[in-house]
């Protein structure tokens, strides 16, 4: 080989290794080969709250990973009751947050009556204040409507906000004919629900609301029949539930919904201890791995590895 030919395929090698070097994946690409999609998801924020600088903590360190496509805020945005002081600190909090976001709504963002209206005690809205809380949620976050859907990765991802009057974990009649045409659409893409409850049974009863009504996602009747009739529905992402990675139904088998739906639980933002889960959207795979910010670290031993299914 001459010298200029030489020079001619190393330089050829050198435009190849270029090419094919791996991006960062925040700590590590999971699982190897091209660099997976990453959402984050962010747990029940319950804005201001008493520990409001680790919540400002956590956001400057999501908006430091440089791999982030999207985060989620799983409901429950407002500490309590949704008041307009609640609202505000939701704002700001968000507007200073870089990383590109979506928020879905949460029973304590538009169901119940204002704490100072209600001496302390949790009571229901009526329809027309829940109806005005709720468009406080849509204007805080400049949507156009409460539910959304976009594609990322290869996957469809489906974003649904509690509005049910009844059920404050519930998906209002309107929601409910949107998503079934939205799914009867999409029968060949494999799909990810993120909404604020879980789905019935996905989690030990750790605390003595588990598994109640208020407490899993509503109308339960209407859900089972969608994802029954949907099977390219194979995640659904919930907060509502406050599930630590300490419990251990956090990542178990029990997570599975009828035996094909895997429930991936977040916790809450309220403890001395903040966890945030990441998902990586890989084309035949997605990696679920949960970090705590509070130590900084990586918890390896609940990286969970979920296929989407064969569809037709």
């Amino acid at each position: 080989m001459s010298r200029t030919s030489r020079r001619t395929f190393l330089r050829s090698l050198a435009v190849l290794a270029a090419a094919t070097t791996l991006p960062a994946c925040g700590v590590l690409c999971p699982g190897g080969g091209s660099a997976p999609r990453r959402i984050v998801v962010l747990g029940d924020p319950h804005l201001p709250g008493p520990n409001l600088a680790a919540k400002e903590q956590l956001r400057a360190q999501v908006d430091s990973w440089d791999d982030v496509d999207l985060l989620v805020a799983m409901g429950d945005v407002c500490e309590i009751d949704g008041n307009e002081d609640e609202y505000a600190a939701v704002r700001a909090y968000f507007a200073a947050m870089r990383t590109p976001h979506v928020a879905i709504s949460g029973n304590h963002d538009y169901y119940f009556r204002d704490m100072a209206d209600t001496e302390g005690h949790y009571r229901i809205s009526p329809p027309d204040e829940q109806a005005v809380k709720l468009e406080r949620f849509r204007r805080t976050f400049n949507l156009r409507r409460l539910y959304s859907s976009r594609r990322l990765g290869g996957y469809l991802l489906v974003f649904l906000s509690t509005d049910h009057q009844k059920f404050g974990t519930g998906i209002g009649p309107e929601q409910q004919v949107w998503l079934r045409r939205l799914l009867a659409r999409n029968r060949r893409t494999p799909t990810i629900v993120f909404f604020h409850a879980p789905l019935r049974g996905t989690q030990a009863k750790f605390r003595h609301y588990i598994d109640r009504p208020s407490a899993i996602a509503q109308p339960e009747g209407a859900v089972h029949g969608l994802l029954a009739a949907n099977p390219q529905v194979f995640l659904w992402v919930s907060g509502h539930t406050h599930t630590p990675p300490t419990e251990p139904s956090f990542a178990a088998p029990i997570n599975r919904y009828d035996g094909r739906v895997t429930n991936i639980h977040s916790t809450d933002l309220r403890g001395d201890t903040l966890w945030t889960n990441s998902l990586y959207l890989h084309p035949d795979r997605v990696e679920v791995r949960t970090f705590d910010h509070t130590a900084n670290q990586w918890l390896p031993h609940l990286d969970r590895t979920i296929t989407p299914p064969l569809l037709p």
